[in-house]
């Protein structure tokens, strides 16, 4: 078993507000950065991309709107 390599955004400015990803072949996992050791969310990799997808399309709509 490896190690998981997580990794912030780069959009995370000082990294104190944000998430952490992992990716492996058939997963990726998410988890929050100011707690670690919690429980973190895991996707299967093919439903990554509509996740992100429809994360970027929602936060545009709200920007969009003055939200």
């Amino acid at each position: 078993m490896q190690p998981i390599h997580w990794q912030k955004s780069s959009y995370s400015g000082d990294g104190s507000n944000c998430v952490e990803i992992a990716a492996a072949l058939t997963a990726i996992q998410v988890r929050d950065s100011k707690t670690t050791g919690s429980p973190h969310l895991v996707f299967q990799s093919s439903a990554w991309v509509p996740f992100i997808s429809h994360t970027a399309s929602n936060s545009a709509s709200r920007q969009s709107a003055g939200g």
